[in-house]
């Protein structure tokens, strides 16, 4: 009786030990897959990179004068104020200058003067002309009659004749002379009459092109020095501003040089509007200032609305390099030691393996990988600290482009 008691004791105490191991082998299961690290990746991809050069630039007018008067006079009337819009060719103000009037009637009758001389002239040419064919033909009849009858007319006769003829002809040379002398003159006279003519067209004072008037100097009857007056600071009447095509004027440094194009695109981003504008690449210096190693670069922005205002600050984008369909990869996955990239791979099976990388063009947040890594790939983005190659973790695939946008 014991003897069996003790047997089934034993028994049921393997029983009891079995059940238990068959029991415990599904946690120990379940406790093995959560104890992988859960790290967060992103996926290898292709696409587009460009790198850009971002400097900070103030507006400038893409032309600005002084107008001046060409001639000194008083202001008769000024048609335009401060912030007027004007035309090329739109007259700006008039200027009285009566002296100028006297000089134009002076000249116009300096023409005519020289007219009647002309004429003058070619009737004393003609009238000459008529001499000396009268003249000529007697000489040309006497000589014939001495050829036929030697004997019928004086041999002096024919040489007073013939001298005649000569005169005649002598006073036809000098007439035709004082003919070109007169239209000499003639011309003369025009030309100094169109020069008064130039010089009263500058009383009326237009604009030489489409701008903004932003500042106003002169007041009606105010004195207006002649511009090219060297002895006194002329004063000027109005500035004029082309403000539809604006300059920006960057200093592009010496690193970024070479990669520098006429034409390149230009984005510009004004803050105060809070928009960015579209503009291209005008001019360059082609040369470096020695003081600050940078070039001179002009970047031309269309203003057609005059929304931008010459002065504004602003900070233009230029796209120096650009890379298309290439093999890209997010800033946080590659890791820079000893002048050596390297990403974590995450495989197929949850293992991570350390790939060395070759990276090319590089913008803010992509980086182009031209080997160690193909489209799909799964690249650890999150700290790498506690991870080491051969671990196995879980993916968790991040899209950075949906996490930017909601940012």
């Amino acid at each position: 009786m014991t003897r069996m008691t003790s047997t089934g004791v034993i028994a049921a105490a393997m029983l009891s030990v079995v059940a238990g191991s068959v029991g415990c082998s599904r946690p120990r299961a379940a406790a093995a897959t959560t104890d992988r690290p859960t790290v967060s990746v992103a996926k290898i991809t292709r696409g587009d990179l460009s790198q850009t050069l971002t400097l900070a630039a103030e507006f400038r007018p893409f032309q600005e004068i002084e107008v001046h008067a060409k001639v000194a006079g008083y202001v008769k009337s000024i048609n335009v104020d401060v912030g007027d819009r004007v035309t090329a060719g739109q007259l700006l103000a008039v200027l009285e200058i009566p002296e100028l009037q006297d000089d134009m009637t002076t000249a116009q009758a300096g023409v005519k003067r020289s007219q009647e001389e002309v004429n003058r002239a070619e009737a004393d040419l003609a009238r000459t002309e008529s001499a000396h064919e009268v003249a000529h033909l007697s000489s040309t009849r006497l000589a014939a009659v001495m050829k036929q009858r030697p004997n019928l007319v004086a041999q002096q006769d024919i040489d007073e004749a013939q001298g005649r003829d000569r005169v005649a002809e002598a006073q036809v040379a000098t007439a035709k002379a004082a003919v070109a002398a007169a239209q000499e003159q003639l011309a003369v006279a025009r030309a100094n009459e169109n020069k008064t003519k130039t010089l009263f067209a500058y009383a009326r004072i237009t604009a030489p092109f489409a701008g903004v008037v932003t500042h106003r100097y002169a007041d009606t009857g105010a004195m207006i020095q002649a511009g090219t007056s060297s002895q006194s600071q002329a004063m000027p009447v109005v500035r004029l501003s082309q403000n539809n095509l604006l300059r920006l004027t960057i200093q592009v440094p010496e690193s970024a040089v070479s990669r520098i194009h006429l034409g390149a695109p230009v984005d510009v981003t004004v803050q105060a509007l809070g928009r960015t504008f579209q503009g291209k690449v005008a001019r360059f210096s082609e040369r470096l200032n020695l003081d600050t190693r940078t070039m001179e670069t002009e970047v031309d922005v269309p203003n057609p609305k005059l929304e931008l205002v010459p002065g504004m600050y602003a900070y233009a984008s230029i796209t120096t390099d650009e890379a298309r369909d290439v093999v890209v990869a997010p800033v946080q996955a590659i890791d820079r030691k000893d002048e050596k990239a390297t990403v974590m791979l995450v495989g197929g099976d949850g293992r991570l393996e350390s790939r060395v990388v070759t990276t090319g063009l590089e913008s803010p947040d992509r980086v182009e990988v031209r080997n160690g890594v193909q489209p799909g790939d799964l690249v650890v983005i999150g700290s790498r600290a506690q991870l080491k190659a051969g671990n196995t973790v879980t993916p968790k695939v991040i899209d950075l482009q949906a996490a930017e946008g909601v940012r």
